[in-house]
């Protein structure tokens, strides 16, 4: 269902999806960037959270920062999809879960706090549905920021190759935990989530600016759902190429108006020979078919073997998972 927003909610939804003020009331920082209290600013976030146009406000981890995670994919025979989705749903670690048109069809992330947790839970998904899952390592990132422009154009901010997980020190998990959980939209945000964790939000603050400037923090801000929104047709795209033409295509891909990222991934020979991901975010088929089209001829890919993957549902959309619970098996 399609939200009707003003263009004040638009400019909430776009313009903050990255850039959040790392301050005591972000909020109202935002609301004299638009010319409105910090009242309403509030009360129309809340809304839009209520209504399902926000997942939450706060941060996306880095991949395999300070956590681990990777892409995986079961093939449930129909008549079992329900059963199968709900056991990898209930799997702590999974914060992304999708079917997608395809023999391969459950699609989802699987994130721990170390490579470790995310084999066990891969482990434990394989044998409660008694299904192969396919490990799709991440080998490369060419563009994974998850921003995503409301209005068509497709624009992305620059990928990032030199991240510094050297910042890291004890007490960092625990913040990128609460920030992948989302921050309370409360007029101080950050003073909410220093008190639950027993620190001064000073402290709080400082860090993450830290871990932001570090990289280790992809963005922080508006994380909203697409679907919601009215870009429905979703699609991602994997193709078929040699390792010496991938540092080429990746970032000729990123550079795509309507390709909103773009990954390398290990394939799973005889099975998988897919290595390199793009995600395509539209409003209807036709235009997401019109994105890749362009894609093809602009990048040169017509003939390089391909697969589209049109997103049918969503089962899942949480925080990736870095710290492990407390009282939860190690």
């Amino acid at each position: 269902m399609d939200l009707d927003l003003d263009p004040l909610d638009r400019e909430l939804l776009d313009r903050w999806q990255s850039e959040f003020p790392l301050t005591s009331q972000p909020f109202a920082v935002i609301a004299g960037a638009l010319g409105v209290t910090e009242n309403e600013v509030l009360e129309r976030l809340n809304k839009l959270s209520d209504a399902g146009a926000i997942s939450r406000i706060g941060a996306t981890c880095r991949p395999n920062t300070a956590g681990a995670s990777t892409l995986a994919v079961v093939a449930a025979p129909e008549l079992r999809i329900e059963e199968v989705a709900a056991i990898i749903g209930a799997e702590p670690g999974v914060n992304h879960s999708y079917l997608r048109e395809n023999h391969w069809n459950i699609w989802f992330v699987a994130t721990g706090p170390d490579r470790v947790h995310v084999d066990e839970s891969l482990a434990r998904i394989g044998n409660l549905t008694e299904l192969e899952v396919l490990d799709l390592r991440l080998v490369r990132p060419f563009n994974i920021n998850l921003g995503f422009a409301l209005d068509g154009s497709g624009k992305l901010p620059p990928h990032r190759e030199n991240i510094d997980t050297g910042v890291l020190i004890a007490g960092d998990r625990e913040i990128m935990q609460a920030l992948s959980i989302g921050l309370e939209i409360v007029a101080q945000p950050f003073a909410a989530l220093a008190q639950k964790l027993n620190r001064p939000e000073e402290e709080i603050l400082q860090r993450i600016e830290v871990l932001d400037a570090a990289g280790v923090l992809s963005r922080i801000g508006v994380i909203v759902r697409h679907r919601a929104l009215g870009w429905s047709s979703n699609a991602m795209v994997v193709w078929e190429l040699p390792e010496e033409e991938i540092n080429r295509v990746g970032p000729a891909l990123t550079a795509v108006p309507g390709i909103t990222l773009c990954y390398q991934r290990r394939p799973v020979p005889g099975v998988w020979p897919y290595s390199l991901y793009c995600m395509i975010h539209a409003r209807s088929r036709v235009e997401a078919m019109s994105v890749l089209d362009r894609a093809c001829d602009e990048v040169g890919l017509r003939e390089v073997p391909h697969q589209v993957l049109f997103s049918v549902r969503c089962f899942k959309q949480t925080g990736a998972r870095v710290l492990l619970e407390k009282g939860a098996a190690a």
